[in-house]
């Protein structure tokens, strides 16, 4: 959702003059099917893998429903280990001579999905990359997976996002001005 006038809250507690939601697209089959198709075209990039891992929580679904169409190993990292049982950061069963994409629905700044990839490494995984829906395309997220190392793709971008909403006239000339200078304050 885009509301340049009236802003969301993040969880971190950025207002932001957008909402993305991946989760919904799980609630539509038809919509659901051609994210997953993408998702498997998009794969390609990262050649061959080994298993596939979804970042806890939003990324498991989408990660899961990839894996399950390559006929792959499906995992997926939280952001700490449980408290109780085995208290695993890893869920599911990776070996660690892995070569594993990791699946996430939006990026940021990147945070939890390098956390993620950290684990996955110290694990003796390698990661192929990161592959996501969506990125808000922040100056600070490009330079973060940079600086891991670490290849990114995304099936689509606020670029994107902004110029189609342009054109179909959901937001006007003035919103994309500030939708444009939100973007690079909150990506610095």
């Amino acid at each position: 959702m885009l509301s340049p006038q009236k802003p969301f809250t993040w969880a971190s507690g950025i207002l932001s003059p957008i909402y993305c939601d991946n989760r919904i697209i799980l609630a539509h089959p038809e919509i659901r099917d051609y994210i997953k198709s993408c998702l498997v075209e998009k794969s390609k990039e990262f050649g061959k893998i080994d298993a596939v891992a979804g970042v806890a929580t939003a990324g498991i679904p989408h990660g899961a429903l990839l894996a399950d169409t390559l006929g792959l190993p499906f995992a997926y990292v939280r952001s700490k280990a449980k408290a109780h049982g085995r208290q695993n950061t890893i869920e599911g069963e990776l070996n660690g001579t892995e070569k594993v994409l990791l699946v996430e629905d939006l990026i940021s700044t990147g945070g939890s999905s390098l956390a993620a990839l950290e684990v996955l490494r110290d694990a003796g995984c390698t990661v192929a990359g990161v592959l996501a829906i969506f990125s808000y395309n922040f100056e600070k997220a490009t330079r973060a997976f940079e600086n891991a190392g670490c290849k990114l793709a995304t099936l689509s971008n606020y670029d994107i996002l902004i110029r189609e909403a342009l054109a179909s006239k959901y937001i006007n000339l003035n919103d994309v001005d500030l939708l444009t200078t939100w973007r690079t304050k909150a990506g610095r």
